[in-house]
């Protein structure tokens, strides 16, 4: 597939509204994985506490920005990112930022950039099934590979990911997945731990029978935070298992936090 070539992305396809709550007092706002889209976190509508909206950063090259170039570097796509995230923190209403996988790091990275450009940081920072990311990227983090035959992704996916049995009988969806997948592995082996840490609660999730996510993922993310941080242990490998993944969000213990009431208006009023 060729011919992406439009700059930039529209606030309306680089953030999308999964889920809009009646009177909203808070947003989880989701970082995509390698390969993925808007798409997986679908289903965590249903499971949202009250008043909490649903928001998935769109990633250039698929959904409504199918028409730009992917991103070609990591720097790229955290920089997109953070201007995506940067539309909610710049609102009244706080927000937890989440990621999955490569979105881990993104989150964390986006966290990181936001904090340095002094914009409203999240509640809440929720990294899952990623490794911390201040060894770098490691062999156990180069899974898969950008080397690997279209079959070998495929098979990855199928197996270790979310990808649905009908794209695997498609030849056009199974050529878009796999191109998908290579472009984010491209991103992904571009990454270099910059040394940022960030000031604000850390929540990691991890399979027990994940391959990619190492004994240690939950005690090296914890310093990289000066607030306090928790590590849960989930069943399953590296998207755990389909009910605890529909589920995910009744586990991020930011949202069961009862949402801020809203600041007090002072129109008419004076000192």
């Amino acid at each position: 597939m060729s011919g992406r070539s439009a700059p930039g992305g529209a606030p309306d396809t680089a953030l999308v509204a999964l889920h809009r709550a009646e009177g909203a007092r808070r947003a989880l706002v989701c970082l995509g994985f390698c390969g993925g889209g808007t798409a997986a976190y679908h289903a965590w509508a249903a499971g949202l506490p009250p008043a909490t909206d649903l928001l998935a950063v769109c990633y250039p090259g698929r959904e409504g920005r199918f028409a730009e170039d992917f991103a070609d570097s990591w720097d790229a796509l955290a920089e997109d990112s953070a201007r995506a995230v940067r539309a909610v923190a710049a609102t009244d209403a706080p927000y937890v930022l989440f990621g999955h996988s490569m979105g881990g790091w993104m989150a964390f990275d986006v966290a990181t950039r936001l904090a340095a450009a002094g914009d409203r940081l999240p509640e809440a920072l929720v990294v899952s099934s990623c490794n911390a990311p201040d060894r770098g990227l490691t062999e156990r983090d180069r899974f898969p590979a950008q080397a690997d035959p279209d079959d070998g992704l495929l098979g990855w996916m199928s197996t270790h990911g979310l990808l649905p049995a009908h794209v695997l009988g498609d030849e056009d969806l199974t050529e878009m997945a796999v191109e998908l997948m290579r472009a984010d592995l491209k991103v992904r082996d571009t990454f270099g731990y910059s040394g940022a840490r960030t000031t604000v609660p850390l929540q990691v999730f991890s399979g027990a029978d994940d391959p990619v996510v190492g004994d240690d993922a939950g005690a090296r993310w914890g310093t990289l935070t000066t607030a306090a941080h928790r590590h849960d242990v989930l069943p399953g490998g590296h998207f755990y298992t389909p009910e605890v993944w529909r589920a995910l969000p009744e586990r991020i213990a930011a949202l069961g936090a009862p949402a801020p009431a809203p600041a007090p208006s002072t129109a008419g009023l004076s000192g």
